[in-house]
């Protein structure tokens, strides 16, 4: 019997109005940002969510964190559906889910000290002595590889890798249950990404702490994830354990994105696809399997019936005519 899952996305979908005018404005369209997905992450796990820009990942991030309001469908953190909560139960919400961002320069406040950062998830939502505060966030800061006496010290005498380490660090200060992690290694250098990247992955091991981790760079998803869902225009159009996903991507899509990243050895020979055609927009997003236009194997029944989602192997779900 599996475990409650930490967080559960159900037919979740976001749609943006298209408005003209300044004083009367109609809506003449509606961007479909997210479009009917589902995913569930089990506690201590870390689901990648990747893509190409504009695929719909941030703004499933927002709406998990309230961000956002769904169009329609649920998302249940805790078994809780996170966007009927109020009052108490919010409070509780904002503990036990955090954020970490992508870019560490503009994600934390210039006027505030490092121990008012880490220490704002504490005190804006639990009650807590200013000791306990104190104690807290010394022991926070050593575990992310900071030194206790650094929290005197305001986010510009930092360089970009102790900024996410501060980041990570008010992320953990309350016990949270899940991290949204937003690229959190891509604003960095790469000789320190491999540096945070561990961290993120030594401490959900202390912590058993579950991510959702948002990423286009498939290095980081490969070495942090369990599990991936690979999104195109607003849909998952394949999802698998991560292992299975690299050595046996079967979505089209998911394959001319491995193609186009770096292998791990340069001797490796791979097959280099192609995809013609810019990503279609999201305001009139082509009709039956939205990869149709780009597609290199793409059939008469791809443009008229939208692909379900079918069981390769147990756990390996692929949205594509071709299986």
């Amino acid at each position: 019997m599996e475990a409650e899952p930490i967080l559960r996305a159900q037919a979740l979908k976001k749609h943006f109005p298209v408005t003209r005018g300044m004083l009367w404005t109609t809506v003449v369209g509606w961007v479909q940002a997210v479009d009917g997905i589902s995913f569930s992450i089990q506690p201590g796990q870390t689901l990648a969510l990747v893509g190409e820009s504009g695929c719909g990942k941030t703004t499933t991030a927002k709406v998990i964190l309230r961000l956002e309001e769904p169009t329609s469908g649920q998302v249940f953190v805790d078994g809780k559906d996170v966007h009927t909560l109020n009052s108490d139960a919010l409070k509780e919400y904002r503990t036990i889910v955090q954020a970490v961002f992508q870019d560490p320069w503009s994600s934390l406040s210039p006027r505030m000290r490092v121990q008012e950062i880490v220490a704002e998830p504490l005190v804006v939502n639990r009650r807590v002595s200013p000791q306990e505060v104190k104690s807290r966030v010394a022991e926070i800061l050593s575990r992310v590889g900071l030194r206790p006496e650094q929290a005197k010290l305001y986010p510009h005498e930092f360089s970009g890798g102790q900024r996410q380490r501060i980041a990570v660090a008010s992320a953990l200060v309350s016990d949270p249950k899940l991290i949204i992690l937003d690229e959190p290694v891509s604003a960095l250098d790469v000789s320190i990404r491999a540096q945070i990247m561990n961290l993120l992955v030594d401490l959900q091991k202390q912590y058993g702490v579950s991510y959702l981790l948002i990423a286009h760079h498939l290095a980081t998803t490969r070495y942090m994830a369990h599990e991936v869902a690979v999104m195109y225009l607003g849909k998952i159009v394949e999802k698998a354990k991560t292992e299975e996903l690299f050595k046996n991507p079967a979505h089209p899509y998911t394959k001319a994105l491995f193609s186009a990243a770096l292998p791990a050895h340069p001797d490796i020979v791979r097959e280099e696809i192609i995809l013609s055609g810019e990503v279609p927009s999201p305001i009139n997003p082509p009709s039956g399997c939205r990869f149709h236009p780009r597609c290199p194997f793409v059939m008469p029944q791809c443009s008229e019936i939208e692909p379900e989602e079918k069981a390769l192997v147990p756990g390996h779900m692929v949205a594509c005519h071709l299986y």
